[in-house]
This record gives C-alpha cells, structure tokens and sequence, in this order.
C-alpha cells in the first residue's frame, strides 16, 4: 500500500476550510465539476468529474472544523477503497491542514501523477480561501 500526503498552512479559519473540504459548495470551488453530499459519518458523496468520471463516496470521519474523510466506493480501480482525508487544526491566524490520500495498491506511474495533482487542486483551494479567486473546473491542472 502507498499513501499520498501534503500539508499546508491557509489564512482563513478552520470552519471556514471545512466548509471548503467537505460540503459540495466547496468542493465544487476547486476539485469536483459538480458534487452532492452531506458532512455527516455515513453519507454518500457524488463526486463528478465529466463523462465517465461520476464516482461516489462515503464520508468515513467528519469531525466539524476538525477532521474530513471520504472512501471512494466507485471510481477509477486503483482509487477504489482509498480514503481521502483532511486534518485541520488552526493557529496562529492560520489554518494547518494535513491532507491524505492513503490505500493505494501501490506508488506507480498513477500514484505519482495523483500526487503531483493533489497538490496543484490544494494550491487552488488555498488561493480560492485567502483571496477568492476561482479557476473554472477546466482550467485547474493549468494553473
């Protein structure tokens, strides 16, 4: 098993970045095309990505302001079973936010990819929380 992680500070509160991390809303701001779902233990997530990529999830740990987890049940076969998670903790004017991508079958060529592009969507989230910007869905891996 391989595990993607990345962390990263964010001038906003930590309400303000769960809201950004685990409600569609949010979501749809810098990750997802579209997305439904409920920040509760249980719910299902519908997160689209365009044809052939409408894949669901369930929220396996919400802790409000605090801690975010989602394990994909229909994606892609190597994300399948993966739980991707966010860890926030706020200081300092800013929020620390540990992010996780972990259960990978193994660290290959798409597991390298999938890093380099979680940190690239987590740099958009970052600027859409401090400064409002919004990159339109088919733009974000060219910022």
């Amino acid at each position: 098993m391989a595990d993607i992680h990345h962390q990263l500070p964010i001038k906003a509160t930590a309400d303000e970045v769960f809201g950004a991390v685990a409600t569609p809303k949010g979501l749809d701001q810098w990750w997802t095309q579209s997305s439904e779902g409920s920040p509760e233990k249980g719910a299902e997530y519908t997160l689209f990505f365009g044809k052939g990529y409408d894949w669901r999830a369930v929220v396996t740990r919400c802790i409000p302001g605090k801690e975010f987890e989602l394990e994909l049940t229909r994606s892609m076969d190597d994300w399948m079973g993966t739980r991707v998670g966010f860890l926030l903790e706020e200081k300092g004017g800013a929020t620390q936010l540990r992010f996780h991508h972990k259960g990978w079958p193994e660290a290959d060529d798409h597991f390298c990819t999938s890093s380099t592009c979680w940190a690239m969507y987590l740099r958009i989230l970052r600027r859409h929380l401090e400064f409002g910007e919004t990159v339109p869905y088919e733009m974000r891996l060219d910022v």
